[in-house]
């Protein structure tokens, strides 16, 4: 791919989104367009757009504009849009929002990818705290959360990034649970329950979730889930045809060595169409909570337990054998506050405790055992708005260990520890909007033998300064401009430290650094929201500068006793640029409350090492519209997204081709909007294309999922 096509397609997105947003007239000519729609977006007053004040604006799920945070408004994903994605892994279900994309490792594992940001750059979080796991050690790692009990997710980024991570260039996905309850419902007893069927893996997710009203002031939670599914159906042929080449080849040469059961195996590998081999999954999860709410304060406790069991699709091999996870996690949370009265409006407390294990079973014997305990613990206080002044502080404190049994010692046992202080203050003068937020942040990571035949143990300090400040410009009520400056500092993981050695897994062998250093950056973000009646839109331009940038590179050998391809962790500067654009067109309302609309977006990121060449695993130019008809009782929407090919790789990465899915959805509400029965049927991928996930680690052998028709049901009472 050359650089020009995308970038003229990027400005012209741009100047069409700031074109309309630049003009209410065009807006107030749609037909229908004498009033705001009854349930459709408020806009903020004069005075009115600071954080406190105004409701969020959201459009197909997405948070356009709004006054959550008025520098870097988050994306959101909530009630039926949240619904209609619902996936078991958290990156699938966020893949198709702005700037997000999936690791797509497997179909059982899959982290967000934010803006070419994976793994440790990028915190996925329960209700502010992190997931407590092993996801950010390896890509074949999955994140431990119950997704069918999420009411809300938020993708972060700008200063509010601060408040949960010393690294804002990545941003930040906070998940935020029902399972400590935030409310004392007005009846006696609550349900919620959903079930969905979708044929692309045969795959079946249920889950119900109770909360009981034990007093005025006491509120119990209970919850259960479980899904399941077969291999995946994907649209070709399994392998890339880079890959299916070099198995050929392998083949023959095979054959001429007269080995004719590898050559035959990895013939029908590399034959293979239609069904990802190992790819199944199963997991569930049930867990409860209780918790006092009062006018004063509130406390709360709660309890889980996952299960995920899921394979992981192999290379092509000679000699092929079949890896299956089995992921178990026992988390207790608490959640505790106080609402004050003085220079603080509340004070909340937040831990958690993990107790997590996964073994790696190859060919039905466990291999490699990973189990981890951690603990972790955030105390916030919020001030009280004094005048144009805001703000929120705290502190959080983390710990976590991690010990490896087996065959695989790849990384010694270590432990982490981290301590970091926190603050956001915000400023409203007139119609600007003025934020800064620092962090400062204490790494220790201590590294212990554990037989393998690695360093024989060794300690690492860091210490983090991260700063973000930025401007919001209000020009009129409905037009936002903002620009922040951000500052971040990363301590490398233990993994980019001391990792060494083969990761069946992975498919991989993996070699870090113990010496590596800070990793920082220095980035701008500027941006321009509009939120009208019928028109919604934003850009969002960044570029971010890194020093010691750490990246695990393909080295194009092969390690000589696994037979499995070699990466190295290294350092070097890198350059990340990027933009993201979308918009919303009311075109007609009906007397009967229902709307049609257009919508599109388009996302893109450039990402290059100094002197290196391309940072590996970037996604590609993504374009993406839509049409959707919405009304109080019956909803239709169909998509088409256009994924460009990717050939802006790494040296030894391969690259992937442009694929275009198209995606319909219908939901209905039979006993009508606020009814308690939502029926959603969609197809994803209707006409079953073949595509790769540039992003994907695995990509060359786990292609995307082929025609997907789902029927999800959620009765509320």
């Amino acid at each position: 791919m050359t650089a020009r096509p995308p970038r003229i397609a990027l400005l012209a997105c741009a100047s069409l989104v700031a074109t309309v947003a630049a003009d209410p007239a065009l807006a107030q000519s749609v037909p229908g367009a004498s009033g705001q729609e009854a349930s459709g977006p408020a806009t903020a007053s004069k005075s009115g757009h600071a954080q406190e004040s105004g409701p969020e604006i959201i459009v197909t799920g997405r948070v356009i504009s709004g006054n959550a945070d008025p520098i870097s408004a988050p994306v959101v994903l909530t009630g039926d849009a949240l619904t209609r994605n619902l996936k078991p892994q958290i990156g699938d279900m966020l893949k198709s929002l702005p700037g997000v994309t999936s690791s797509g490792f497997a179909p059982g594992v899959s982290r967000p990818i934010l803006r070419g940001f994976d793994g440790p750059r990028v915190q996925v979080l329960l209700d502010g705290l992190g997931s407590l796991d092993a996801s950010a050690v390896s890509a074949d790692h999955a994140v431990s959360l119950d997704t069918l009990n999420i009411e809300r997710v938020e993708v972060l980024h700008g200063p509010r990034v601060l408040l949960y991570a010393s690294d804002p260039a990545g941003g930040a996905v906070n998940a935020l649970d029902k399972r400590i309850p935030r409310a004392v419902p007005d009846k006696a007893f609550t349900l919620d329950a959903l079930g969905s069927y979708g044929t692309a893996a045969n795959d079946v997710n249920g889950g119900v979730a109770a909360n009981v009203r034990l007093a005025d002031k006491w509120v119990a939670h209970l919850d259960a889930s479980y899904y399941h599914s077969d291999d995946l159906h994907v649209g070709g042929y399994v392998l890339s045809p880079e890959l299916r080449a070099e198995t050929l080849a392998s083949a023959d040469a095979l054959a001429a060595d007269r080995d004719a059961a590898g050559a035959a195996n990895l013939t029908a590998q590399a034959g293979r169409k239609g069904k990802l081999a190992n790819s199944g999954t199963e997991g569930w999860t049930y867990g409860g909570g209780v918790a006092f709410i009062d006018a004063g304060g509130d406390i709360g406790v709660s309890a889980q337990r996952v299960a995920n069991d899921y394979g992981i699709p192999p290379r092509p091999s000679a000699d092929p054998s079949s890896t299956m996870i089995s992921l178990r996690q026992t988390r207790v949370d608490l959640r505790a506050g106080l609402n004050l009265d003085g220079f603080l409006k509340r004070l909340e407390l937040r831990g958690a405790y993990g107790d997590y294990t996964h073994a790696e079973i190859t060919d039905g014997a466990v291999g490699t055992r990973f189990n981890s305990q951690s603990l972790s613990a955030r105390l916030q206080a919020d001030q009280t708005r004094r005048g144009i002044w805001s703000g929120s502080s705290g502190v959080q404190y983390s710990s976590s260990t991690l010990d490896i049994t087996g065959d695989e010692l790849l990384l010694p046992n270590t432990e982490t520890n981290r301590f970091a202080a926190f603050t956001l203050q915000q400023l409203e003068v007139g119609r600007f909007d003025l934020e800064a937020a620092l962090r400062y942040e204490n790494t220790q990571i201590r590294a212990k033998p554990n037989g393998g035949d690695l360093l024989t143990g060794q300690s690492r300090q860091f210490d983090q300064y991260s700063a973000v400040v930025g401007a919001a410009w209000h020009p009129t009520d409905t037009l936002t401009l903002s620009v922040n400056y951000q500052h971040g500092e990363r301590a490398p993981s233990a993994e980019e430290l001391f990792v060494n050695g083969a990761h069946d897994a992975t498919q991989s062998f993996e070699v870090g650094n113990p010496n590596f250093t800070l990793e920082k950056s220095d980035g701008i973000e500027a941006g321009i929201r509009y939120s009208g009646s019928n028109f919604a839109g934003s850009v969002t331009a960044y570029g971010t500068n890194f020093g010691n940038f750490i990246a695990a590179v393909p080295t194009g050998q092969i390690d000589a006793e696994s037979s499995l391809p070699i990466y190295q962790y290294l350092q070097a500067a890198a350059r990340f640029r990027g933009i993201e654009a979308e918009g919303a067109l009311t075109v007609a309302r009906t007397q009967s409350g229902g709307a049609f609309k257009i919508d599109s977006g388009i996302d893109y990121t450039h990402a290059r090492l100094v002197n290196l060449g391309p940072v590996p695993r970037i996604p590609p130019l993504r374009v993406r519209g839509g049409l959707e008809y919405d009304s109080p009782v019956f909803d239709l929407r169909g998509e088409v997204e256009w994924n460009a090919r990717q050939n802006r790789v790494a040296e030894n990465e391969n690259p992937t081709d442009a694929f275009t899915l198209v995606n319909l959805s219908a939901t209905w509400r039979p006993v009508g909007e606020k009814g308690p029965l939502t029926l959603i049927l969609s197809a994803n991928n209707l006409l079953d294309a073949s595509g790769r996930l540039a992003a994907s680690q695995t990509k060359d052998f786990v292609p995307i999922a082929g025609r997907d028709v789902r029927l999800t049901a959620r009765i509320t009472y």
